[in-house]
C-alpha cells in the first residue's frame, strides 16, 4: 500500500548531519525499504480512503486532545502527512543523520577516519541501520519527529495502520481515530510546549558527548558478550549503559514515559465518548503489543522494546494517579519547564512528584 504523501521531505533539522558520511543511508534507506515491503494490498479506492480519513481525524483529533488536556497547540503548526513505510523509512533515516551527526563528528575529530575505513565501515552501518528500519518500519502506526524545523511533524503509517486494524478485526473507522488520538497529542505535547523539543535534544546532544573512542570498542566487545550469554537477557540499551550514561538515560526514560503514558491516557480518555469500540481495541493491541511469534519478541527484547512498552504502562500510571488526586489542571504543572518532569524513580511513585512540584 502506497500512502499519496510518499516518501517525506528531509527539509531543514535541528542538529548536525552526518560529517563524515559513516552511515550509507542511501543504502540503509534501500535495505530498510526492502525488508520493511509495501504492506496488505488494497485497491486503490482503499487507500484513497484510507489517506483521506487518516488526514480528517488527526485533524478532528487537535481540538479532542485540547478539550481533554488543557494544552493549546495552535492549528497547523506542524504539517501531518500520511506516509508509506518507505517514506517512514527515509523519514527517519534523515533524522538519525542529523541526531548522530555530533557524536560522529567528534569521534572522528579526536580519530580521524580513513578513505578505506568509511568505505567499508559507512557500507557496514548502512546495512545495519537499514535492518533496524525495516524491522520498525512494518510496525509503527505513527510518529511525531521533532527535529523536524520549524516545528515538527507528523507521520502517519498508513500501510502499518490498514495492516493492524485487519490484524485485530476491529472497525477500521474507529481504529484509525484511535491511533490518530494519540499520535495528535505528541503533536500537541511538542508544538504547546515548544521548549521540549529542545530540551530533548539537548540530552541527547549530552549522552553523546559521553561517548568516547576507547568507549565503543567497550561497547562492541560488551553487546558480544551479551550476545553470546543470550539475547534474552540485555538489551543494546542495557549494554552500552554506563554509570554516567545511565543517569542521562533515566533522565529522558522519565520524559519519554510521561509524553508515551500521557497520550495513551488521553486516547482512553477520549475514545469513549467518540470511538464506540474503543474497550474492544484497547484489549485487542494490548495483547499485541506483547510481541507476535518467537523472533518477534527476541528482537523487540534485543532492540529495547520491551522497554518501549514499559514506558506505556508506567507513565500511563503516573498520569492517572496524579490526575485523579489533584486534577488534570494542577497536572499540567508537569509541562511547566524541564524540572518538573518526573524522573524514572517518580513514575513509580507519583506522589513524590506531587510532593516536590506541587
Amino acid at each position: 500500500m502506497t500512502a499519496p504523501d510518499g516518501p517525506a521531505e528531509p527539509g531543514t533539522r535541528t542538529g548536525s548531519p552526518d560529517p563524515y558520511g559513516m552511515v550509507d543511508w542511501d543504502l540503509a534507506i534501500r535495505v530498510g525499504a526492502r525488508l520493511a515491503g509495501d504492506g496488505p494490498v488494497v485497491s486503490r479506492a482503499e487507500a484513497d480512503t484510507a489517506v483521506a480519513q487518516l488526514r480528517a481525524d488527526a485533524e478532528r483529533s487537535t481540538g479532542l486532545v485540547r478539550d481533554f488536556t488543557g494544552l493549546v497547540a495552535a492549528d497547523h503548526t506542524a504539517p501531518v502527512l500520511v506516509v508509506d513505510r518507505r517514506g517512514w523509512i527515509q523519514a527517519n533515516a534523515d533524522a538519525f543523520k542529523h541526531v548522530m551527526g555530533p557524536l560522529v563528528g567528534r569521534l572522528s575529530e579526536k580519530k580521524p577516519p580513513s578513505r578505506t575505513a568509511i568505505a567499508i565501515g559507512s557500507r557496514i552501518t548502512g546495512l545495519e541501520v537499514g535492518g533496524l528500519l525495516g524491522f520498525l518500519g512494518g510496525k509503527v502506526l505513527g510518529q511525531f519527529d521533532p527535529f523536524h524545523a520549524p516545528d515538527g511533524r507528523l507521520l502517519l503509517v498508513a500501510p502499518n495502520i490498514v495492516h493492524v486494524e485487519r490484524e485485530l478485526g476491529v472497525d477500521p473507522t474507529d481504529f484509525r481515530l484511535w491511533v490518530c488520538l494519540h499520535e495528535e497529542t505528541h503533536r500537541v505535547q511538542f508544538t504547546a510546549v515548544p521548549w521540549m523539543r529542545e530540551h530533548l535534544y539537548s540530552e541527547i546532544e549530552t549522552l553523546s558527548s559521553t561517548v568516547t573512542p576507547s568507549g565503543i570498542d567497550e561497547l562492541v566487545k560488551r553487546i558480544s558478550d551479551g550476545m553470546k550469554d543470550g539475547l534474552g537477557k540485555a538489551s543494546i540499551v542495557d549494554l552500552m549503559s554506563t554509570p554516567e550514561q545511565k543517569e542521562i538515560l533515566d533522565r529522558v526514560t522519565g520524559m519519554m514515559s510521561l509524553l508515551e503514558g500521557h497520550a495513551d491516557v488521553v486516547m482512553d480518555g477520549v475514545g469513549p465518548s467518540v470511538i464506540p469500540s474503543v474497550e474492544k481495541i484497547r484489549e485487542r493491541f494490548t495483547e499485541r503489543r506483547k510481541g507476535v511469534g518467537t523472533l518477534d519478541r527476541l528482537l523487540r527484547r534485543l532492540l529495547g522494546l520491551d522497554a518501549k512498552m514499559a514506558q506505556y504502562r508506567d507513565g500511563a500510571h503516573f498520569v492517572r494517579s496524579v490526575v485523579d488526586k489533584v486534577g488534570m489542571t494542577e497536572f499540567n504543572a508537569v509541562w511547566a519547564s524541564a524540572e518538573h518532569l518526573p524522573s524514572k524513580a517518580e513514575l513509580s511513585d507519583p506522589d513524590a512528584w506531587v510532593t516536590r512540584v506541587l
